[in-house]
């Protein structure tokens, strides 16, 4: 809701830099989305180390 109430703001105020940001972001989107997927693949290999090292500690805990 923030970004749409930025847009329009710059709508108003100069528009053509607003239709350039508009025409740009796919742009923008595609670039980044291989540093997204990067980022998820790191945290999954976090996640995993976590897990493992955590892995004696739960067995040990046991149900209670």
């Amino acid at each position: 809701m923030l970004s749409l109430l930025l847009f329009s703001i710059l709508l108003f105020v100069c528009w053509p830099l607003a239709l350039l940001a508009l025409c740009l972001y796919p742009l923008f989107w595609l670039l980044l989305l291989p540093f997204r997927l990067l980022g998820i693949a790191v945290d999954g290999v976090f996640e995993l180390l976590r897990a493992v090292i955590m892995l004696p500690a739960r067995l040990l805990r046991g149900r209670n």
